[in-house]
Formats: C-alpha cells, structure tokens, sequence
C-alpha cells in the first residue's frame, strides 16, 4: 500500500495523531520541556488551555513510545467504526476526561495521551453494553486481551503518574461510548 493511500484510509487520522505527537515531542525535548507547562495544572486559567493540548505533550521519549503503541492499537479498533466516530470518541475523551482533571485533580501538570488510552479502552468495551452486536463484542474482547491490564492504572499507585487522567479518560471514554451508541439503551 503506497504511503499516500494509508494516509487516506480510516487508520490514517490515528497514524496522523501519533505523527503530531512525536513531532511536538521532539519540539519540546529541544526546548527543555517548556512545552509541558500547557498541559492541565488542576483549577488554574492557564490550565484550562491544557486541557485540549496534554494529549500531545510528554514528559520525555520513554513516556511518548510507552503511549505509541496502545494509541495506535485501540484508536484503529475505534476507528473501525469510522474516521467520524473516532473525532468524535476523541473529543469526547480529551474534552470531558481533561475537564475532569482539571476540576479534580492534583496540584501538578498533568501531560500525555494516556488518558485517551484510557478512554479509548473505556469506549471499546462499553460499545458492548450500549450496542449490543457481536462486532461490538470481538472487539471488546481483542481490547480486553490485548490491554486489560491498563485497568490498574487508575490507582494512585506512582506519584510521578496522572492517575486522575487514567481515571477520567476510562470514564469519558465510557460516556463516549454511550452518546455514539447506535442501538442506545
């Protein structure tokens, strides 16, 4: 498949994303990590701006590769279901999930996709319950297989880790699964 026509299929605004995010990555190592002060710091107006922008900013190499995979794995399952219903999964995930960060969570900045990681495991397996197909079904069984264990990165297990971004990105993507729910319950 030529480059040109994996961009243009339903898989290449989530190959796009995670492009963006290692070009900004990269922008922000040579700038000493200056970008991460836009991402969310919790009940402050410049924190506000960080809600829409933490999914692209890191806190180093290791934590944009860690996200990588997960994002290009689950946002394809999401995307399965359309470049549309991705966007829209996405939003959902980053605005309500960032929003919640920003009214609950820690006093710190609060920077990755993870919590679109989160949310979008939280939309793959909650399309089962609000759905109710079987291809809703493989799917959230492939998700469950392949990242199940990401369900333990709610807890506040490592100061260093936005376990309030896991948290609130799964239940986001929970709420996104409802909304764009076909055969709503």
């Amino acid at each position: 498949m030529p480059p040109s026509s994996l961009f243009s299929t339903r898989f290449g605004p989530v190959i796009l994303f995670v492009i963006l995010i290692w070009v900004i990555e990269i922008v922000n190592l040579f700038t000493g990590h200056g970008l991460s002060a836009l991402g969310i710091l919790p009940r402050t107006p410049q924190g506000l701006m960080g809600i829409p922008l933490s999914p692209f900013l890191h806190a180093g190499l290791m934590h944009a590769a860690l996200n990588t995979v997960p994002l290009l794995v689950l946002g394809a399952l999401v995307s399965l279901r359309g470049v549309g219903t991705w966007l829209m999964a996405s939003g959902i995930i980053v605005f309500i999930g960032g929003g919640a960060v920003w009214l609950l969570g820690r006093e710190s900045y609060h920077i990755g996709a993870s919590g679109l990681v989160f949310g979008y495991f939280g939309f793959l397996v909650g399309r089962v319950w609000y759905d109710r197909r079987l291809a809703s079904l493989a799917v959230a069984v492939i998700t469950v297989l392949l990242y199940g264990g990401l369900i333990w990165g709610v807890l506040p297990t490592r100061w260093h880790v936005s376990w309030e971004g896991h948290l609130f990105g799964l239940i986001a993507g929970i709420i996104a699964a409802r909304v764009l729910s076909e055969g709503k319950r």
